[in-house]
């Protein structure tokens, strides 16, 4: 089950998804749903977890392996932009001037985005204001949502100390039912990831 894709080196990184849960029917049918085309190992009695003794915290459940099979870093690259650029850093030998770049502060509007009660086919859209309180230009790495029914869009321009961003959510329900969603934005502030909530209640 071990796949290979093409490395920004011209070269080839193996990879394995291994994936436990309780019903694997609701794996089955994410993996078909999001037509992944991935080989994926499902470990229905969870035994390859209980051999290796993975963390329980889905953040440490990704690692990367040197040709040794020694482990060389830890942590999942998709939700934290800072582990992707250290997975980089030990691919291709080099260092993203991201995490060099000098810091600044920003301000929010608010910090949770509340739809209230709506029917379940209607998209939901808000936004966020973050302002560029700080003395250097803000620059917004990655926004990480915590479900694929939440979107974030925003412009990649750096943005001027006392000029705004616009991040802008969309939320499309798939189930009814209240939600808690959070939204975590990487920049270049002192306090980044930014945690940002949206909430409300679907119903039919």
């Amino acid at each position: 089950f071990i796949q290979e894709v093409d490395s920004l080196t011209g070269g080839t990184v193996p990879f394995v998804f291994c994936l436990h849960h309780p019903d694997v029917r609701e794996i089955s049918r994410i993996i078909r749903k999001d037509d992944f085309q991935y080989p994926v190992f499902i470990d229905e009695m969870g035994s390859f977890d209980a051999l290796n003794h993975f963390s329980a915290n889905m953040t440490f459940q990704t690692f990367l392996l040197d040709k040794d099979n020694k482990v060389v870093a830890i942590g999942n690259p998709i939700l934290n932009p800072m582990v992707k650029e250290l997975y980089l850093e030990k691919l291709m030998g080099v260092q993203e001037s991201k995490s060099k770049a000098m810091q600044t502060e920003v301000s929010l509007d608010k910090s949770e985005l509340d739809f209230g009660t709506f029917p379940m086919n209607e998209v939901k859209e808000g936004k966020f204001l973050l302002t560029n309180t700080g003395k250097n230009l803000l620059l917004v790495y990655d926004v990480i949502t915590s479900c694929g029914c939440t979107k974030a869009e925003y412009s990649k321009n750096p943005v001027r100390p006392g000029e705004t961003l616009e991040l802008k959510v969309t939320y499309e329900a798939e189930e009814t039912g209240h939600f808690n969603k959070t939204l975590r934005v990487y920049c270049n502030a002192d306090n980044s990831p930014l945690r940002l909530i949206v909430k409300g209640s679907a119903c039919l």
